[in-house]
């Protein structure tokens, strides 16, 4: 690794913690609350375990998730400045949170303190493994010998073409914010629909289609590869779910079955998305065409 940068990503990457510390990564974790008591969303949740945390979800307690504020940032970036290095920063979408703009306040005030380092805040556009993608192809970029600049630009090339497909199974939760009306969380509820939800280009997450039961959602998700995707052989595809790992493995085998040899990244949704999506989500993030 000869690149004299640091790569900083958010928990909400919702990377496993050992591929984290396998590529070097720095990791900020985010703030939430639940039921009145404040965690932070480690990668390895020591704090609150998932089962714990989406087991509370079901049991109607609720939460809020908090930004990372510009204290945070200069606290994590300032000693990787001293110690000589730069820094490429992969934020949670701007449109999901107000982190970026706090990051860029972070950015301006550090540049005034360390003129000779550089310090490049990328908005991911993106959140849980469809940002973990992304830090997947910057350890790439990085270990190719890519400097700061030149893997800054790749993956601002890259993120309009980043696919994240969403089922989310509690429609309550997309109640709470806001992605649809009482009236269609209770009519959804009791007639087994399942939104399916994207993450525009601009970052914003919204429903796009609904199915009717679990299966018919995942058979959407390879639909949209086929119609979508680039060379599935080619590319991570990254599969992420909060507490349903069954789901998880029946689409990495359907996608197996469909494709052959793939190269996957599986995990759970942590606290701060599964906070909105609710237990019993399933993604699937993949490289295609440009975003809606």
């Amino acid at each position: 690794m000869c690149a004299n940068y640091k790569i900083v990503v958010d928990s909400t990457t919702d990377l496993p913690p050992y591929l984290a510390e396998e590529w070097g990564l720095t990791v900020i974790p985010f703030l939430f609350t639940l039921d009145g008591a404040d965690y932070y969303n480690h990668l390895d949740h020591h704090e609150l375990s998932l089962k714990d945390f989406y087991n509370a979800l079901r049991d109607g307690k609720t939460g809020s998730t908090t930004q990372v504020n510009t204290f945070r940032y200069i606290e994590t970036w300032e000693p990787v400045l001293q110690a000589g290095q730069d820094i490429l920063y992969l934020c949670l979408s701007s449109a999901l949170s107000k982190s970026y703009d706090q990051s860029l306040l972070a950015v301006a005030e550090l540049k005034e303190k360390y003129p000779e380092r550089q310090i490049i805040s990328i908005d991911s556009r993106s959140a849980s493994l469809g940002q973990g993608a992304l830090a997947y192809y910057a350890v790439q970029g990085r270990d190719a010998g890519k400097n700061l600049a030149e893997n800054a630009a790749y993956l601002e090339d890259m993120i309009p073409r980043f696919q994240v497909w969403i089922m989310a199974d509690d429609l309550h939760h997309l109640r709470r914010g806001g992605r649809v009306s009482g009236a269609q969380a209770f009519l959804g509820t009791m007639l087994g629909v399942k939104p399916i939800l994207t993450i525009f280009e601009d970052g914003r997450i919204g429903p796009v289609h609904k199915v009717r039961g679990r299966l018919n959602a995942l058979d959407y998700f390879l639909e949209r590869m086929e119609a979508q995707g680039v060379d599935p052989t080619g590319q991570l595809i990254g599969i992420a779910h909060s507490d349903v790992p069954e789901m998880a493995e029946q689409l990495r085998e359907m996608l197996t079955a469909k494709y052959g040899a793939v190269e996957f990244l599986v995990n759970d949704i942590g606290p701060v998305i599964g906070m909105h999506t609710g237990p019993g989500t399933v993604g699937m993030m993949f490289l295609g065409d440009v975003r809606e």
